[in-house]
C-alpha cells in the first residue's frame, strides 16, 4: 500500500502534465482501460484460475464503480483542477468508505469515527468553497466535485467487491474487470485514442505515458487487493496520506502548484478527520471487546 499510494501521488502531477495538451482526459482512460486489460490477461495465463458465473456481475460492477466511474471523474477533475485539491480531496476516501460500510455491512460508527468525519468533511467542503475564489486559476469547483465523486465512486467499489478479494487473486479479479471496463468505455475513447498524435510524441511525453500505464495502473491495481487482503482497512487508510505528501511535493517543484494557506488548513483539517476516524474501533474490535468482558465475569 505504500508503493500504491506513492505511484498515485506521483500521478497525480504526470496525468496533469499529459492533459496540458498531449493527450485528452478520455483518450487517457481509455489507454489505461486497454493497457490493464491486456496486461492482466497475459498474467493470467501463468496464474489459470476459475470464476463462478454468480461472481461475474459482482465482477461488472466493480469494474464500473472501481475503473469507469472512477477513473474518469478522476481524470475530468484533474484536467480542471490542481494536482494538489485532487490529493487532498482523495484522502477522503477512508471517511466515505466508513459512512459505506455502515449502511451496506452494518459497521459501527462510533463517537470517534463520527468526529473524524465532521473534522475530514469540513477539510473537503473548505477546499471545495475556496476553489471558487482561487487567484491562481488552477483550481475550479467543478474539478474539485468531479474528484470528490471519484472518491465516493472508489468507496463504493471496495465495499462491493471485499468479498471476492477474499475469494480470487488479485490478477484475476483485474483481468476480468479491466476487460469489462475497456468493453463499456472504447465507444466512448475510440476516437480520441485514434486522433492521437503518437508520432509528434517527445521522449518525455512517452516516459510519462509509461508512468501512468505501468505504474500507475497496472502494478497499483496488482497491489490493492494483496494489501486489503494483509491489512485491516484502518492501516490500509492511513496510507493515504503519502498521496498528498507526495503529490505537493512535485506539484511545486515541477511549477504546475503552489501550496498557500488555503490548501494547509483545508488539508490538516482532512488529515486530521482521516487520523480520528482510522483509530478508532472496528466492529470486530468492539465485538472482541464484548466478548473479553464477558468472559472476565
Amino acid at each position: 500500500m505504500l508503493v500504491v499510494n506513492i505511484f498515485f501521488g506521483i500521478n497525480m502531477s504526470v496525468s496533469k502534465d499529459l492533459l496540458n495538451g498531449t493527450l485528452s482526459p478520455i483518450g487517457l482512460n481509455g489507454m489505461r482501460f486497454l493497457f490493464g486489460a491486456v496486461a492482466f490477461w497475459i498474467c493470467s495465463l501463468f496464474f489459470p484460475e476459475k470464476i463462478e458465473k454468480k461472481d461475474f456481475g459482482i465482477l461488472l460492477l466493480g469494474a464500473l464503480l472501481g475503473l469507469v466511474t472512477n477513473q474518469i471523474l478522476f481524470v475530468q477533475g484533474l484536467a480542471k483542477t490542481s494536482p494538489i485539491d485532487a490529493s487532498i480531496i482523495s484522502t477522503s476516501l477512508p471517511i466515505i468508505t466508513m459512512l459505506l460500510a455502515a449502511f451496506m455491512i452494518k459497521e459501527p460508527i462510533t463517537w470517534v469515527k463520527a468526529l473524524g468525519v465532521l473534522t475530514g468533511a469540513s477539510g473537503a467542503l473548505y477546499l471545495v468553497y475556496t476553489a471558487q475564489h482561487e487567484t491562481s486559476g488552477s483550481s475550479s469547483l467543478a474539478g474539485d466535485l468531479l474528484c470528490f465523486g471519484s472518491s465516493i465512486s472508489f468507496a463504493l467499489y471496495l465495499v462491493v467487491t471485499k468479498k471476492l478479494n477474499q475469494k480470487y487473486s488479485p490478477i484475476t479479479m483485474m483481468k476480468w474487470m479491466f476487460l469489462f471496463a475497456s468493453i463499456a468505455f472504447l465507444p466512448f475513447c475510440y476516437a480520441d485514442i485514434a486522433s492521437t498524435k503518437f508520432i509528434e510524441f517527445s521522449p518525455k511525453s512517452w516516459s510519462l505515458l509509461a508512468f501512468v500505464l505501468v505504474c500507475a495502473t497496472f502494478i497499483p491495481y496488482l497491489l490493492i487487493p494483496v494489501g486489503q487482503r494483509r491489512l485491516r482497512p484502518t492501516t490500509v487508510a492511513m496510507y493515504n496520506y503519502i498521496q498528498p505528501v507526495v503529490a505537493t511535493i512535485l506539484a511545486i517543484y515541477w511549477g504546475l502548484d503552489k501550496f498557500g494557506a488555503t490548501k494547509a488548513v483545508a488539508a490538516a483539517l482532512v488529515f486530521t478527520g482521516v487520523f480520528i476516524v482510522t483509530r478508532s474501533k472496528s466492529r470486530a474490535d468492539i465485538e472482541a471487546e464484548s466478548r473479553k468482558k464477558k468472559s472476565w465475569k
